[in-house]
């Protein structure tokens, strides 16, 4: 290896048989003449001569293309990308068979034809070049090159045709099917949920290859979307054998030793709040009066850092997973059962450990005062959010069920109060939408959608639950600990003049700044009353908002009015509250206090997490929305054919979607349905036009709709309004007859994907079936009924059997036939030379 390589000490020290460094190669290459920068000529000019090392110093050039460092041109020729033009970025694929490079440092994505996403999968990294650039900042992508593929498995249904075995993925993203050989089927069986492995990379005359690796079931069985969601999204569900064995030395009840040292709270009344179905208790509440005026509030949180060491294999599950996703009925835990359920749930009647925050409150709903340390807890009672709403509206059978907790209920809700005229004045946002949730029976189908009723006692666990997160993120100020915070930034100004004039549109005025505080939101939001566009008002303030995110650097809360946030309250479901906890910990270690589990943070670490969490939550955000559309599709599939009145919740160039009244359930109307005319979009002002007609189909319109259809393999429900003997353009392009004027050449048979489109189960046709059956095995009757003739069985009479060469020789055909159309005789056609008769002579005859 040459001296001359600057970083030749750090390689030396890193690797037994060290080769050059990555920027001693950019640097040389750089200088090198283009000829002189093929793999021998870097050897010969670097000194890599032995063939170990040759081939060490070959996964390194390949590690940098991978990395995007350097490209390996068509001459075999290694150059660097940024001389080339080419750029890094993440393909993202649309349902309509085009897509998207993300490029890191482009305000816009680049659009990626069709053609070009034929070779490349919803997901790889690859280097692309800027094939035209438009208006508007408009860029079409050239693919070069695929770094790194997906690795994430593909789920889709297994479908049998014809001889031909192939799955469509569940992600609409991912618009090619994937063959599968005879060989890789994996056991699978024709319309089962299948998670498949590439084999063979797609390319532009051909679909990927892949094998399948596990079949999950039946396509409509009970739990098989969560099952689809989890794998299309890569969330951890399954504990590697690591963690088994680190939770497998925890008892059922916390060690004596373990309590030592702590504040002992065990006399002191808290009690858990949630909601009926909980299954984990993670925080617990007491409140008291002060003699001085204002309150006291104590909130005892479980103690996960003292169970879940900082390095260990649980805390690096706990990282890869970084929240607990809730699905319906159905949950995946962050942490297993055995601390989630167990040792650091705050279950009743039981010691426990927790991280307590020790809050005074003023009779203005002001924070006056904190301090934390760690404790050890008696819960004195599980309570339900229902049981307490029913308390303090003056249900005289639990209040005296509860006696001994009713005075401190009432002065946490008298505190609450206080809190909220706070929350008030600071102009903290408040989204009063309506949410909903899914009943299931015993066959876990939905039985029906209600609406969740938030009461009192849901805002006043939320209330103590920001008090103390307020409170920890001015503890980690106060000390400049890196940690996480909990930001939300302001909203974006080009979002906002929508939103401005979206509320012109409606006829509101509205005086807003162009960057408006959250008080101003709020009292914007004050002005509206009881209109019946309220709803709808508020979703369209809060799509203008930006997400919220984890990150070291504090810049404050928008949405919530507070200059420091952080999530303290639950470290059994979030990754970020049990980095806070570490952090605080550390805190009052260096003060003198005893703590267990703390970790002091640098500021690196702290925003790779950050990243880490915030993507965690976004994945988990998308799984559970994917359920959801799922199972609102399968139960709307009972309601075809039904009425609803609904109200427009956006518009687009395609269509309008329909927010129906009493499900709370988007569908969509598409615009070929709305009438015989053509309509045209504004954007701006959030409508569609009739261009002879002027009617106008604007955002907040209330509709009276009819369920047309629903599409569960593309989460669609289909509507159309009501009265209008409209069919929808899936129904009508099935209806339509065939356009071909020869009746000799058989129409093109749709392909799976369309064939879902369309609403069928591919291979469910009489011919397709048999042609299944004889090309990939007979079927489980078939070999029943030729066992029976081999045991000497005569056949029934009328019925010709046909001989095992034959038998052979047919499916011989079948394979060599596919289509299954009758081969005619050879006969010498005429030839006939093309002249001014010809179009005459390829005319089909009026009996045609």
């Amino acid at each position: 290896m040459t001296k001359q390589d600057p970083h030749l000490q750090r390689e030396q020290e890193k690797y037994d048989n060290p080769v050059p460094s990555r920027e001693f190669i950019l640097e040389h290459i750089k200088k090198a003449p283009a000829k002189a920068t093929t793999f021998s000529h870097l050897c010969s000019s670097l000194n890599v001569f032995e063939e170990d090392r040759q081939i060490a110093f070959k996964r390194r050039l390949r590690a940098m293309e991978r990395d995007g460092q350097l490209h390996f041109n068509k001459f075999k020729r290694y150059v660097i990308p940024t001389d080339d033009g080419l750029v890094k970025g993440r393909v993202i694929g649309h349902r309509d068979g085009f897509g998207f490079l993300v490029v890191e440092g482009e305000p816009k994505d680049w659009f990626i034809a069709k053609h070009q996403m034929n070779s490349v999968l919803h997901g790889d990294i690859v280097l692309a070049k800027a094939a035209s650039r438009g208006s508007g900042g408009k860029v079409e992508a050239r693919i070069v090159r695929v770094l790194e593929s997906e690795r994430a498995p593909i789920i889709g249904r297994y479908f049998v045709e014809y001889g031909s075995a192939v799955v469509v993925p569940e992600d609409p993203r991912i618009t090619q099917d994937i063959i599968i050989l005879p060989g890789s089927e994996g056991g699978a069986r024709h319309n089962q949920m299948v998670q498949v492995e590439i084999t063979q990379r797609p390319s532009r005359q051909m679909n990927a290859v892949g094998r399948v690796t596990d079949v999950l079931g039946d396509h409509m069985a009970p739990g098989m979307e969560i099952e689809v969601a989890l794998r299309n999204h890569d969330i951890p569900h399954e504990w590697p054998d690591k963690v088994v064995d680190q939770v497998a030395k925890h008892g059922e009840f916390v060690e004596e030793a373990d309590k030592k040292g702590r504040v002992d709270l065990r006399h002191l009344p808290l009690v858990t709040i949630d909601g009926e179905d909980a299954r984990d208790f993670d925080d617990a509440v007491y409140c008291e009066r002060k003699k001085s005026g204002g309150w006291r509030l104590w909130v005892a949180i479980a103690d996960v850092s003292h169970y879940v060491p900082k390095g260990s294999p649980l805390d690096k599950e706990a990282i890869e997973r970084g929240n607990s996703v809730y699905f319906p009925e159905q949950v995946i835990p962050m942490l297993p059962k055995v601390l989630s359920n167990g040792l650091c749930s705050l279950n009743p009647k039981v010691d426990r450990l927790c991280m307590v925050a020790e809050i005074t409150v003023s009779e203005a709903g002001n924070l006056s005062g904190y301090r934390f340390y760690e404790a050890v807890m008696n819960s004195h009672a599980r309570l339900t959010y229902t049981k307490v709403h029913s308390i303090l509206q003056g249900d005289e059978a639990l209040r005296e069920q509860y006696a001994e907790q009713v005075p401190h209920l009432t002065d946490l809700h008298q505190m609450y109060m206080a809190l909220k005229s706070s929350r008030q004045q600071r102009g903290a946002i408040e989204f009063e939408t309506v949410e909903t949730r899914f009943v299931f029976n015993a066959h876990r189908k939905i039985e029906s959608i209600v609406p969740v009723v938030r009461n009192d006692a849901h805002k006043l666990i939320e209330e103590c639950m920001i008090l103390a997160n307020v409170a920890a993120a001015k503890l980690l100020e106060k000390h400049e600990a890196p940690a996480l915070y909990r930001v939300h930034d302001e909203p974006d100004q080009e979002k906002l003049s929508h939103f401005r004039q979206f509320l012109n549109d409606l006829g509101i005025e509205s005086n807003l700044a162009n960057d408006p505080s959250p008080l101003e939101l709020t009292e914007a939001l004050a002005q509206l009353g009881e209109r019946p566009e309220q709803e709808l008002i508020q979703t369209m303030l809060l799509r203008s908002m930006k997400q919220a995110v984890y990150q070291p650097d504090n810049i404050g809360h928008y949405g919530l009015a507070l200059k420091a946030y952080a999530h303290f309250t639950s470290p059994i479901r979030r990754y970020p509250d049990l980095v806070v906890h570490r952090a605080i910990k550390a805190i009052l270690a260096s003060q003198g206090q005893q703590t267990s589990g703390e970790y002091a943070y640098e500021n690196d670490e702290a925003d790779q997490l950050g990243e880490q969490c915030s993507m965690t939550e976004r994945r988990a955000d998308d799984a559970t929305r994917e359920v959801a559309d799922w199972l609102k599709c399968e139960f709307m599939q009972d309601h075809v054919g039904s009425e609803f009145s609904g109200v427009v919740s956006s518009v687009t160039n395609f269509g309008l979607f329909v927010r129906l009244d009493e499900l709370q359930i988007d569908g969509m109307i598409h615009v070929s349905t709305l009438g015989n005319e053509f309509f045209h979009f504004d954007g701006a002002k959030h409508c569609l036009v009739g261009e002879h007609s002027h009617q106008v189909y604007r955002l907040g319109d209330k509709l009276q709709v009819q369920v047309s259809s629903v599409s569960l393999d593309e989460r669609r429900i289909n509507l159309v309004l009501a009265g209008e003997l409209v069919q929808d353009r899936y129904a009508r392009r099935r209806a339509k007859p065939s356009t071909s004027r020869s009746t000799d050449k058989p129409s093109r048979k749709p392909s799976v994907r369309e064939q879902l489109k369309a609403g069928k189960i591919p291979g469910k046709s009489t011919k397709s079936g048999e042609q299944a059956s004889e090309t990939r095995g007979e079927s489980h009757d078939t070999k029943r009924s030729s066992k029976r003739n081999e045991q000497g069985k005569k056949p029934k009479k009328g019925k010709k059997t046909t001989p095992k060469g034959k038998l052979k020789k047919a499916k011989k055909a079948a394979l060599d036939n596919p289509t299954g159309a009758k081969k005619s005789k050879k006969t010498k056609a005429k030839k006939t030379r093309p002249g001014k008769n010809a179009r005459k002579r390829n005319k089909p005859s009026a009996g045609e």
